[in-house]
């Protein structure tokens, strides 16, 4: 009898160890599969974006037209083609003057003031002098670079805009049928609901939609007060442009930490631009400290004020969590990951809160939902 139950219990250990094995399994190649199909889900996840942004006008032909479903979504789609349009036509001419300009910047003049701008400052203080430009040289980041990529940049360019116009067409495909049948996603998902848990996913879907939405206010909120403030601080500078060069650098901040620090770097490409000829220390220097000090105060108020407040509002989760969600999902997928990380994770919670509420992970995860 004692045999007999060590086999059982021998048993029953065998076959825990397989099951999570099994289980560990399946998460890894489910995020493989995640992984190689990632462009794929970045075109859904703009397409849901388009698709809630639209919403509203659909809803508004339908009710004061009269119009039929498809004509009302093939009409909003146009709009939104429109609206894009206009924006682009407005923005690409700045941006190319702008780079253009930017073109013209001498950088071995820049890199020459610099240095003698440090053996100014070194002489002042005392110390010995630190060659900034080749301390920077001899960092692993810069020694690692290949410079023969940037000749290539074009030519990458040009053979990524292929892709680049499938994606876009695929987006305003997806789109489109978003619009036309606001049920088709409900209908799809509740396919996999068990007989009895189709009210569970409705309210999943329903919770899902209005976070969501709230978050993508919140975002254009959040672009709206960094716009707002950049642009003060541009046109202060007198800069060409500045409403135009603070839009773009305030929508950079969609991309989560990467996206900050290269608007700051295309701000201060812009002041250098727009200087040309100026004397470093006494007229360019002063001028890149304070749009550098008006810059880092923006994104002080933006990290400290701004988003504690909007996106806690919106999708209820705390700025380390969301940190580390937009960490993680940087290093598997990328600048793609980190921008759909928190509607993704915002949609994971809401699931895991109506399904696996009996863990006290998910409790704490989710108490605020």
């Amino acid at each position: 009898m004692y045999i007999y139950e060590v086999k059982k219990d021998a048993r029953a250990i065998t076959i825990g160890i397989l099951r999570a094995l099994a289980v560990l399994v399946g998460i890894v190649l489910l995020l493989w599969f995640l992984y190689k199909i990632q462009a794929v889900i970045l075109y859904i996840g703009l397409a849901l974006v388009l698709s809630l942004i639209g919403r509203p006008a659909v809803l508004l032909l339908r009710k004061k037209l009269k119009l039929g479903n498809t004509f009302a979504s093939v009409i909003t789609l146009l709009l939104i083609i429109g609206s894009i349009g206009l924006v682009l036509s407005i923005f690409v001419p700045i941006i190319i003057e702008q780079g253009k300009h930017i073109s013209q910047i001498d950088f071995q003049q820049v890199k020459r003031d610099l240095n003698e701008l440090n053996m100014q400052a070194s002489d002042y203080l005392g110390v010995d002098h630190f060659q900034l430009v080749e301390a920077v040289k001899r960092t692993t980041y810069v020694k690692n670079l290949d410079v023969e990529i940037i000749p290539s940049f074009i030519d990458i360019f040009f053979g990524n805009l292929g892709s680049t116009i499938v994606g876009i067409f695929s987006v305003l495909f997806i789109s489109f049928f978003l619009l036309r049948d606001e049920s088709l996603i409900a209908r799809s998902v509740l396919v996999f609901a068990k007989s009895g848990n189709e009210q569970k996913f409705k309210r999943i879907l329903i919770k899902i939609k209005e976070l969501l939405s709230r978050y993508f206010i919140g975002l254009l909120l959040q672009i709206f007060i960094l716009a707002l403030f950049y642009s003060v601080l541009l046109l202060y500078l007198d800069v060409r442009d500045a409403v135009a060069v603070a839009l773009i650098c305030a929508f950079l901040n969609i991309v989560p930490y990467l996206g900050p620090i290269i608007g700051w770097v295309l701000m201060l490409l812009v002041i250098v631009s727009n200087n040309l000829g100026a004397d470093f220390s006494s007229g360019l220097l002063p001028l890149l400290l304070i749009a550098t000090g008006g810059y880092a105060i923006a994104q002080l108020f933006d990290n400290f004020i701004s988003q504690p407040v909007i996106f806690g509002h919106s999708v209820r989760s705390h700025p380390l969590e969301i940190f580390i969600v937009i960490l993680t999902a940087g290093f598997v997928f990328g600048i793609p990951g980190m921008i759909l990380a928190v509607p993704t994770y915002t949609a994971l919670k809401v699931v895991a809160k109506e399904f696996l509420s009996e863990y006290k992970i998910v409790k704490r995860l989710t108490h605020n939902l």
